[in-house]
């Protein structure tokens, strides 16, 4: 498999843990965890519309990553967005993470698998080209 590929099919996974957590987790609202996981950081009395913001703009990250507009940037704020948000909610809601306090090592391995494909694996394609 060419390096390519990798960063092709690597993007595409990256966008689909996106859209799965913004739209059904979120939008459709399917977890309701994750609207007790904003009302517990946030407050409840506008977690519905918070919950329905955060999704969209999970959404939004999905059609960037897709299109490929300004990948490092894209990069970065993907890494410090689930780092913040990871953060606040092992401090805040941890008892509402599906995996409690290791929600914060798949959080971590999610941001490396980021960080490999676009640092290094992308970089790599832009050296060749």
């Amino acid at each position: 498999m060419t390096e390519k590929r990798k960063h092709q099919i690597i993007n595409w996974l990256i966008a689909t843990v996106w859209v799965i957590n913004g739209l059904l987790c979120k939008v459709l609202n399917l977890v309701p965890r994750h609207q007790q996981i904003v009302a517990g950081i946030l407050g409840k009395e506008y977690s519905q519309q918070f919950t329905l913001i955060i999704g969209l703009a999970e959404i939004g990250m999905a059609v960037w990553i897709v299109s490929g507009i300004r990948p490092r940037l894209n990069t970065i704020i993907q890494i410090l967005v689930i780092a913040t948000m990871n953060t606040l909610e092992f401090f805040v809601v941890r008892d509402f993470l599906l995996w409690g306090s290791m929600n914060a090592v798949f959080a971590f391995l999610f941001i490396i698998v980021i960080y490999h494909n676009e640092f290094n694996i992308n970089r790599k394609l832009d050296l060749q080209s």
